[in-house]
């Protein structure tokens, strides 16, 4: 059941928002992950489908925004660290919809919200390697080390 619910939830983020950082940053990319994550352990854990659709929305609440921006275009850095955090996120999600917290703004209105910041943000900010961290100069220095100049 907990893959099948974490699995519905990723198709209905993926319609209306999107799963990759190319499309919306990654808010959308590990978002999404952590998102249908939330979801599977609300599941796995006896919790309801509302209680699902309330972590969902919790843990897409804390990721709204999130830049994708890996140093030399690589999805290493930040990335494994940024997925480390949602599976927490995911983790912290479930346990407060399943102890009875709810999200005030609905699942499909975030996912809403997640797609509108998505498409706001600039092509820099999209799995480019053109902007935020990857453009810092420790972040350039190992882009040249990698690839030369």
């Amino acid at each position: 059941d907990f893959l099948f619910t974490a699995g519905a939830f990723g198709l209905v983020i993926a319609n209306n928002a999107g799963i990759a950082g190319a499309e919306g940053g990654c808010q959308e990319e590990v978002g999404s992950a952590s998102a249908m994550a939330a979801a599977a352990l609300v599941t796995a854990n006896g919790g309801t489908v509302e209680q699902a659709a309330t972590a969902v929305a919790i843990t897409l609440q804390n990721m709204l925004g999130l830049v994708c921006d890996p140093v030399a275009g690589l999805v290493e850095v930040p990335c494994v660290k940024r997925n480390a955090l949602g599976a927490s996120q995911a983790m912290i999600s479930a346990d407060m919809a399943l102890a009875g917290c709810i999200s005030v703004i609905p699942a499909d209105e975030v996912i809403e919200a997640v797609n509108r910041v998505g498409m706001q943000l600039p092509a820099t900010l999209r799995e480019t390697g053109e902007g935020g961290l990857a453009t810092t100069p420790t972040g350039l220095r190992l882009k040249e080390e990698i690839f030369g100049k």
